[in-house]
């Protein structure tokens, strides 16, 4: 695997944070799946005195698609459930990031058809934003 494989994912939402985050929110459960937690680093930032843009990790998925990838590798229960990161950026517009699941499964051993089964909730994420 190239060294790149691990490289998050950009995409810049022609919409601001809150809508996107809202999108996403909704694309994510409309396909079936949960958010386990949603992690706000502007709230921890604002904790410690300090002003940070809207930034929110989304952990998400379902037990269907995860259990049996990690029952295969359980080491890959480190990286799962997926994430996805979505921040403001300097003109406004939110910015989504994710590491493509698939390289990284792969990585940790796990076989090719398990690794493709969640790839698809990735892509709804750009659709998602496709959408807007």
């Amino acid at each position: 695997m190239d060294a790149r494989d691990s490289d998050p994912v950009e995409y810049v939402s022609p919409e601001a944070f809150a809508p996107t985050l809202d999108r996403l929110v909704g694309a994510i459960e409309a396909a079936g799946m949960r958010i386990f937690a949603r992690i706000d680093h502007a709230a921890g930032a604002r904790e410690i005195g300090t002003i940070m843009p809207p930034t929110i990790v989304l952990l998400y998925g379902h037990p269907k698609g995860g259990t049996p990838v990690m029952l295969a590798t359980p080491q890959v229960a480190l990286d799962l459930p997926l994430r996805v990161l979505v921040q403001e950026g300097t003109d406004g517009r939110a910015i989504v990031s994710f590491h493509p699941v698939g390289p990284m499964l792969l990585r940790a051993g796990v076989p090719d058809d398990l690794a493709a089964r969640l790839e698809p909730a990735q892509r709804l994420l750009i659709d998602a934003l496709q959408a807007i």
